[in-house]
C-alpha cells in the first residue's frame, strides 16, 4: 500500500475517503483523510479519519465499537480521492444504519451478513442471546450441536416432509456457521479450499 498521494490538492490536507464494504461493495460512508489518518489506519488495521468537527484524528467505531476493519485501500486516477475497503464490524451509521445512506448492507450475501450477526452476538453478554448462551458452553457443546443437527436433517430426508427438511437443513447450517466462527473461519475459508479442490 503506498502513501504516494497528493494531500496538498485539498484545503487543510484532507482527502475524501469512500469507505466501501469490501465484501458485499456497498458504500457505506463518506470521511476525510489527512496524512496522519491514513498512516493509523495502515498501522493500527482500524479505519481512521480526521474530524473536522472534533478537530482531532477519529477511529471510526472508538465510541461504538463498530470499527471498520482495512482490507485494502487505493487512489483514484488523479491520486486525490481514496477508496477504503473494510470489513464493518457493526452498524457503519450512527444512527444505526448499516450505511450513511440508510442502506442495507446485506442484501447480496445473506450468509455473509449471518455470520456477522454470530460474531456480533457472541461477545454481546446478552443472556437472551441463543448465540452469546450457546458460545458460553464452548466448542464441545457447539461441536454437539452440530452433530445433533446433522443426524436431524439426515431422518428428515428419509422422509417425505419438505418443510421439516428443510428447516432442519437451516438449522445444521447456523450452527455450522457458529462452529466455523468458534474456530476462527468464515464460510469463505471453505470456499477457498472448494475452489481449489475444483481448480486442481
Amino acid at each position: 500500500m503506498s502513501l504516494d498521494l497528493d494531500f496538498s490538492m485539498h484545503p487543510d490536507g484532507l482527502l475524501p475517503a469512500i469507505v466501501q464494504d469490501d465484501r458485499t461493495l456497498r458504500v457505506l460512508m463518506l470521511g476525510y483523510m489527512n496524512r496522519e489518518a491514513l498512516e493509523k489506519t495502515l498501522s493500527t488495521g482500524r479505519v481512521t479519519f480526521w474530524s473536522r468537527s472534533r478537530n482531532r484524528l477519529w477511529t471510526k467505531g472508538e465510541e461504538s465499537g463498530n470499527f471498520l476493519e482495512l482490507r485494502a485501500f487505493s487512489a483514484d486516477c488523479d491520486a486525490d480521492t481514496l477508496l477504503v475497503k473494510a470489513h464493518p464490524l457493526g452498524p457503519t451509521c450512527h444512527t444505526g444504519s448499516d450505511t450513511c445512506w440508510g442502506e442495507r448492507n446485506h442484501t447480496a450475501d445473506f450468509l455473509s451478513y449471518l455470520e456477522e450477526v454470530i460474531q456480533l452476538r457472541r461477545g454481546s453478554g446478552d443472556p437472551a442471546s441463543y448465540v452469546n448462551t450457546l458460545f458460553g458452553k464452548g466448542l464441545p457443546k457447539i461441536a454437539q450441536k452440530v452433530g445433533e443437527e446433522s443426524v436431524e436433517l439426515v431422518i428428515e430426508a428419509m422422509r417425505d416432509e419438505p418443510d421439516k427438511f428443510l428447516g432442519e437443513a437451516a438449522d445444521l447450517m447456523f450452527h455450522y456457521l457458529v462452529l466455523l466462527n468458534a474456530k476462527g473461519f468464515t464460510l469463505q475459508d471453505v470456499t477457498s479450499v472448494l475452489e481449489k479442490r475444483h481448480a486442481s
